[in-house]
């Protein structure tokens, strides 16, 4: 019955997908021919992004770039900020809020502390200010910029969900798709993320076969791997495993307001009987009655057994500003990290790519001034041209 009620749904909102794809199409052919502009820089930039509407992973996979990056280069990261409460450029510190600049972005800088995180929704004037600000900054990562083409990324990464088929799904409202699964021929590196860890190779191939549309495309596989669980509120409190608590309890709720929270949920049940789960929608803006609701639920539990909560990174960037709540709930609050790994030993294949690709753009390499010096006074020798592996 509930299967038959999202089909009908579905259904009845094909005309407003319809009418989105026209208007989707007419951008993306502005764009195409120069009518819309879209501005390059003089300094790498990496955008990286999805053709659906959140659930890949996005984060974890710009935390990686830099992680990769601020070794050896001076890294900068812009997003939007979504559902944040200001407007305009705002250049995140570590005791920024959510509704400042986002939760997402907000993460990243609390984990990257010596790393500029911004957040402008005019990406163009968000670069220029960037690189204002920060005169020997030599990289951007543009988090969530696959559909924001006034700006030309160098490599533009796009990310897709190994569970949700973009050639199965509908575009926005009737499906999760915010262009249709042929605007991938705008990546230089699709990834394809959260893959089961025991998937097998000849379903690899096929699905890179079937993404790729031109020679130069790099497909590449990665799946998640959670870590040892932090608390959110005290810091002096030790860092979990799963095992650690599994030691002390049974029965722990999961406070969570993602895209899909199904695998998260998956893998803590591998260690806890009972799993009560609070599920709110992405980027969640938690209310004091919320948490009234989980509170009391920890109470009853608590009062006889030992119960702990647990949180997703991001939703932990809300939930901190609570500091009225109890002492016992606090340090009973710990939120669970995610990085991802590459399948197939391909990491070092990516990090190359990446990495290359910044040392030789960057703006204080002399051969990228050169090379930018022989492309503004001989253009026709530098004509860029896609090959078709169709």
């Amino acid at each position: 019955m509930k299967n038959k009620l999202a089909y009908i749904q579905r259904f009845a909102l094909l005309p407003l997908s319809f009418l989105y794809g026209i208007g989707v199409w007419v951008r993306n052919i502005m764009f195409d021919l120069g009518i819309l502009p879209s501005k390059e820089y003089d300094i790498p930039v990496i955008s990286v992004g999805n053709l659906t509407a959140g659930g890949t992973g996005k984060t974890p996979h710009v935390e990686y770039l830099v992680r990769l990056l601020s070794k050896n280069f001076v890294v900068a990261t812009l997003s939007r900020g979504y559902k944040r409460k200001t407007k305009g450029f705002f250049l995140a510190h570590t005791n920024s809020t959510a509704d400042q600049v986002g939760d997402e972005p907000l993460q990243i800088k609390r984990k990257f502390k010596d790393v500029a995180v911004a957040v402008d929704a005019k990406r163009t004037r968000g670069i220029e200010k960037l690189q204002k600000l920060i005169p020997d900054l030599q990289v951007i990562i543009l988090d969530d910029a696959y559909q924001h083409r006034y700006v030309k990324p160098g490599i533009s990464i796009l990310l897709v969900n190994y569970s949700r088929n973009i050639f199965d799904d509908y575009l926005l409202p009737a499906g999760r798709l915010r262009e249709p699964a042929s605007a991938r021929d705008r990546a230089d590196i699709i990834i394809v993320t959260k893959c089961p860890a025991n998937v097998k190779p000849i379903e690899l191939r096929l699905l890179e076969k079937k993404l790729i549309q031109y020679a130069y495309q790099k497909v590449f596989f990665t799946t998640v791997t959670y870590q040892s669980l932090i608390p959110v509120f005290d810091a002096a409190l030790p860092v979990l495993t799963p095992e650690d608590i599994a030691a002390e309890t049974n029965e722990v709720i999961v406070v969570s307001g993602i895209a899909n929270n199904e695998d998260m949920v998956r893998y803590l049940e591998k260690f806890f009987p009972t799993v009560h789960v609070f599920q709110f929608s992405d980027h969640y803006h938690y209310t004091a009655r919320d948490l009234h609701e989980i509170i009391e639920l920890f109470g009853e539990i608590s009062a006889n057994k030992k119960c702990y909560l647990i949180t997703t990174e991001k939703d932990a960037t809300k939930i901190s500003a609570f500091n009225s709540l109890e002492d016992e709930v606090k340090n009973a609050f710990y939120y669970l990290p995610v990085q991802i790994e590459f399948l197939e030993n391909k990491q070092e294949t990516f990090d190359s790519l990446i990495y290359n690709y910044v040392h030789n753009n960057r703006p204080d390499n002399i051969l990228h001034r050169r090379e930018k010096w022989k492309k503004s006074n001989l253009p026709f020798l530098y004509i860029e041209k896609k090959v078709n592996n169709d």
